[in-house]
C-alpha cells in the first residue's frame, strides 16, 4: 500500500502561493481516531480520511474543496446495541479576508451559506475534518427492526395514559368513521 504524503494539519495562509493550490491528505492514526471519537460522543472511528486542496479564490480568499470518508460505530439509540455507518462526503469551505463586521451592533445578518468562515492567519485542517464528521454523524442512529415500544406509567389504582389518549383526532376519526357507517 502507498504511503501518504505527510500534510501539516495547519496551513499558514502568508506560507501558501496565492496562485497555486495547497494539497493535504489527512488520515488519523488509531491513537487520533479514538480520541476523537471520545470528543464527539462515539463508540469507534475505525477509518477516517480528510483529503482535498485549499485554493486562491479572487485576490485574499481561499477555498477548501475535500472529500471526508469516515467508518463510525455508534450506539443504537433504542438497544444500545453498535451501529456501523459509512460517512462518505463532499466538504467546501469559503474563508473570506473581508468578512463582514458584526462588532457590537444589536443586528446582525446571517448569511445562509454556512460554508462561509473568515480568514484568519490559518487554516486548521483537523478542526474542519472534526467539524464536517460531527455534522455528517446521525442524530438517531438505530439498528434494522429496533422499534420504540410504548412507555405505561401510572400510579397505583388509575387508569394508565396511553399514547393513543394523546391523540384526540384519532378519537375524532373513529367517530367520523362510525357516523359514516352508520348512515
Amino acid at each position: 500500500m502507498a504511503q501518504r504524503p505527510e500534510t501539516p494539519d495547519i496551513l499558514r495562509i502568508a506560507d501558501l502561493s496565492q496562485g497555486a493550490t495547497a494539497s493535504f491528505d489527512l488520515a488519523p492514526d488509531a491513537a487520533t481516531r479514538s480520541a476523537l471519537a471520545e470528543t464527539l460522543d462515539v463508540q469507534a472511528i475505525r477509518k477516517l480520511s480528510f483529503a482535498g486542496k485549499l485554493s486562491p479564490e479572487g485576490k485574499r480568499d481561499w477555498r477548501l474543496d475535500a472529500s471526508l470518508g469516515a467508518t463510525v460505530v455508534q450506539s443504537c439509540v433504542v438497544t444500545l446495541e453498535p451501529i456501523t455507518t459509512r460517512i462518505d462526503r463532499k466538504v467546501v469551505r469559503r474563508f473570506i479576508a473581508d468578512m463582514p463586521d458584526s462588532g457590537d451592533a444589536e443586528e446582525v445578518e446571517i448569511t445562509e451559506d454556512e460554508s462561509i468562515e473568515p480568514l484568519t492567519g490559518t487554516v486548521d485542517l483537523n478542526q474542519v475534518m472534526t467539524e464536517a464528521l460531527a455534522l455528517a454523524l446521525p442524530d438517531y442512529p438505530r439498528a434494522d427492526g429496533a422499534e420504540m415500544g410504548e412507555a405505561i406509567f401510572a400510579a397505583p389504582d388509575t387508569t394508565p395514559l396511553r399514547d393513543a389518549d394523546l391523540k384526540p383526532f384519532a378519537g375524532l376519526a373513529a367517530l367520523k368513521s362510525k357516523l359514516e357507517k352508520d348512515d
